[in-house]
């Protein structure tokens, strides 16, 4: 588990314990902050103090405007996409993309947002990275299994449940089969759109084929 890096300066500490405390106001019951970064002194001459941190549920970013307060802004580990980092002489720079349709299934993905978090402390800043490299490969497979059940479901008429993912109107829909199917050929078109991403292997893709083939 990544540990929380914060400015351990004497001068740092009293802002960072300030951060840490209306940080904790955001948490929800059971959720742990893992990993904290704080802006680069040199950004914050004329601003507070941004912050970014990566609990066990999601990406925080706090914006602390000058008179006071905060305006806090979260991506679920969910919706992650790819994280980048940047590390200059002084502060580095963490970018997330993530999927802006906040969408529990896998087919419900699209548009995809950046957030920038710059002028991050270098050292908080990359343990804050490996928290984010870590969900978003965790997270990676679990889309890529949820993709795989939603097209057997769609091909086949045979949901696997994992418990990935919590149960969700879609998921009813499919179960009692009260809207059109899909024809075979969108069937397979789909199967192939998985596999040519990569979601699906070549040997599940001739499963579904044959499956969707022997209903015809």
């Amino acid at each position: 588990m990544t540990q929380a890096i914060e400015d351990q300066s004497e001068a740092g500490e009293g802002r960072s314990g300030t951060a840490r405390e209306q940080l904790q106001t955001l948490l929800v019951s059971g959720e742990t902050v893992r990993a904290l970064a704080l802006q680069h002194r040199l950004y914050a001459l004329l601003h507070r103090r941004h912050v970014a941190a990566a609990t066990s549920g999601r990406f925080i970013f706090m914006s602390r405007p000058l008179l006071g307060g905060y305006q806090p802004f979260d991506v679920r580990w969910q919706d992650l996409k790819e994280a980048r980092l940047t590390v200059g002489m002084f502060s580095a720079t963490l970018t997330l993309g993530y999927s802006a349709n906040l969408s529990d299934t896998a087919a419900g993905e699209g548009e995809t947002r950046m957030l920038r978090a710059s002028g991050l402390e270098r050292a908080a800043a990359q343990a804050l990275y490996r928290e984010c490299q870590a969900q978003e490969q965790s997270w990676r497979e679990k889309r890529r299994v949820r993709s795989i059940e939603e097209m057997r479901a769609t091909a086949g008429g045979v949901q696997i449940a994992t418990g990935i993912y919590p149960p969700t109107a879609n998921d009813a829909a499919i179960e009692d089969r009260r809207s059109p199917p899909d024809s075979p050929a969108e069937r397979l078109s789909k199967a192939k759109d998985m596999r040519d991403q990569g979601l699906i292997t070549d040997a599940e893709f001739e499963t579904i084929k044959a499956r969707v083939i022997a209903g015809l």
